[in-house]
């Protein structure tokens, strides 16, 4: 059995809530206030930064040429590509690049990115992917169940579920699922067994991520 159809039963139920989310649903109908999917989007572009710090990570451990170069590509990719259209995206809801490049990482953010960029240098290659993977399948598995129900009217809301559902995001996503079938299928229960732990820790702050952004969440103190 593939690693990831085993990862499912720690996966679908996380997934479940985040559809049940109040934010979630609301995005899905077209109804969501502006300012917590500001937030979101705010908070999102400060993960972004720190995301690609692990597909840099991801090139240095990467065992063979093939993956270090996906990574890399990746690397460039969210740097000078996703995060251009992330600024275009912003300031359809009146987000200045300014007002991007000073936002303050909430508790959350700065909780999951921390945890992602730990994983990243001080783990293995593995521990990496699988820390890894619930962002990039989250994302799609989100998108899909959304763009099945039908798009909602607000062409804003209706374009971030189109990305995520859309085949070149299915594909990327694809492609890490891939990667962490091959690289479990070889190794021992433990390691299998951390790789799970680590899949389920990110998939809470995926979650959380949400919830954080509805809440539209900051510091006590």
């Amino acid at each position: 059995m593939r690693f990831t159809s085993s990862l499912e039963e720690v996966a679908d139920p996380i997934w479940d809530a985040i559809l049940e989310h109040p934010m979630v649903e609301e995005l899905g109908a077209g109804t969501l206030d502006e300012e917590p999917f500001r937030y979101w989007v705010e908070q999102d572009y400060v993960y972004l930064i720190d995301y690609a710090r692990v597909f840099a990570q991801g090139a240095t451990k990467a065992p063979d040429l093939e993956r270090m170069g996906t990574f890399a590509e990746l690397l460039n990719s969210t740097i000078n590509t996703e995060m251009d259209l992330h600024r275009e995206y912003a300031a359809e809801f009146g987000i200045s690049e300014g007002e991007l490049e000073t936002t303050e990482p909430s508790p959350t953010t700065r909780a999951y990115t921390d945890f992602l960029v730990r994983t990243a240098t001080t783990g293995t290659f593995g521990d990496l992917v699988a820390a890894l993977l619930p962002c990039m399948w989250g994302f799609n598995e989100t998108g899909k169940r959304l763009a099945e129900a039908g798009l909602p009217n607000d062409d804003r809301y209706a374009a971030w579920i189109e990305m995520y559902a859309g085949g070149e995001f299915t594909e990327l996503t694809m492609w890490c699922m891939e990667l962490m079938d091959d690289i479990a299928g070889n190794k021992s229960e433990v390691e299998r067994d951390r790789y799970q732990d680590l899949f389920r820790t990110s998939g809470r702050y995926e979650y959380h991520f949400w919830d954080a952004a509805w809440r539209q969440e900051e510091w006590s103190v």
